[in-house]
């Protein structure tokens, strides 16, 4: 596999109330693993949707890209685009594309180019690789996800675009399927329920389609939001044709809009409409519930596995502080216009799951949200 690819609904990914910074997050993704020679955990690009709970009354959400390396590790949160930020309910496509020259490769957010890797391993000819995609939460009592249909689709080396067939799939669901028996001893009436449950259900028949999964639980669903579409042709790329076909049928864009399939492998800007952000849409409640200092301090320890008091802060308004524990910066909010730097040189594990240690991290976060903007661990930090 040269690509990867794949599209849905960015729905509501909501909180409830109670709970710390940090103690809730969610995510949607899609995971190209190119070498899997290091096995479930080895380097590998994620592109997705993620929520995060950010403070009792407040959470963030957008699209972000990932890339864990031999040495560390670096993500980003995409803002350019329509609504990035918001869960306007409309589809969106997720795209990793090897670089035509060497081993690395691009990242497209609505078939526009949003980063490149710098630190992936190479791909033999023949070596087996990996595609994943699916919902990953932490704190499942405190979140709530609607069905999200995930359709993914990987390109060959004869850059042709092709579904999985049904054989070479496998399915994981490790919080239990709603509904479903537990299987305790005693206890054969006992069931998995929410909020300690998944649905998820793989629709096929010879070849993977569709990957619905959803997360039940109390949700308050924010209203829709229709963006304009661009007319003419945009790198090659009929505009009108792109956003009637990401409106109703984004898995089948790459052969049914003309200019499209040459323009990702080629310029890689191919949405003009998708360009810049449009102007925050965020809820009256979501711009009221700012988060403080403390609140990002909060995320960021959980987050990459520090000690509090070793994280050294940077804002707009506070030129440099040390946040321990004893200091009065718990109760500070910092401007709608600042982000918030945080750093430790602490061993962490970063934002991973692979059983390996880094030496320190940095990470930048909305003062508003608390939204993870940028963050970097390890020697991917130079």
């Amino acid at each position: 596999m040269i690509g990867a690819f794949a599209t849905w609904r960015n729905v509501p990914m909501t909180f409830t109330s109670g709970g710390d910074a940090g103690s809730a997050q969610a995510s949607n993704y899609l995971r190209m693993v190119p070498n899997t020679e290091g096995g479930m955990f080895a380097n590998s690009i994620d592109v997705g949707l993620y929520a995060e709970k950010t403070g009792a009354a407040s959470s963030s959400y957008g699209p972000r890209w990932t890339e864990l390396g031999n040495s560390g590790g670096k993500t980003k949160a995409i803002t350019a685009g329509i609504n990035p930020s918001v869960p306007d309910s409309m589809n969106h496509t997720y795209m990793t594309i090897r670089q035509a020259s060497g081993d690395q490769w691009d990242v497209l957010y609505d078939f526009n180019l949003v980063g490149s890797t710098s630190d992936q391993l190479k791909v033999p000819r023949g070596n087996p690789n990996r595609i994943d995609i699916g919902l990953e939460v932490m704190g499942p009592q405190y979140v709530s996800i609607p069905e999200i249909a995930n359709r993914v689709q990987f390109m060959s080396e004869n850059k042709t675009w092709s579904r999985s067939t049904t054989d070479n799939t496998a399915q994981v669901t490790t919080l239990g399927i709603c509904g479903q028996p537990m299987g305790i001893p005693g206890n054969p009436t006992a069931v998995y329920a929410a909020p300690y449950c998944f649905n998820a259900k793989l629709t096929d028949s010879t070849k993977f389609a569709q990957w619905a999964v959803s997360k039940p639980g109390p949700s308050t669903v924010r209203p829709a939001s229709t963006p304009s579409a661009s007319k003419g042709t945009f790198n090659g790329v009929d505009q009108q044709a792109l956003s009637a076909c990401l409106a109703t049928a984004p898995d089948s864009c790459l052969t049914s809009v003309p200019g499209l399939a040459t323009c990702v492998q080629t310029a890689k800007i191919c949405n003009s409409t998708a360009l810049q952000s449009s102007p925050s849409l965020a809820s009256r409640a979501d711009r009221e519930a700012a988060v403080t200092l403390s609140d990002i301090r909060s995320t960021a320890a959980a987050s990459f596995g520090v000690p509090q008091k070793s994280l050294r802060i940077t804002s707009a308004e506070a030129a440099s502080i040390n946040l321990g524990p004893e200091l009065r910066a718990q109760s500070s909010v910092v401007g709608h216009s600042s982000v918030v730097q945080v750093e430790s040189a602490m061993p962490t594990h970063g934002l991973e799951q692979r059983g390996l240690t880094f030496d320190g991290f940095r990470a930048t976060y909305s003062a508003v949200t608390g939204q993870l903007l940028e963050a970097c661990w390890g020697h991917l930090c130079r």
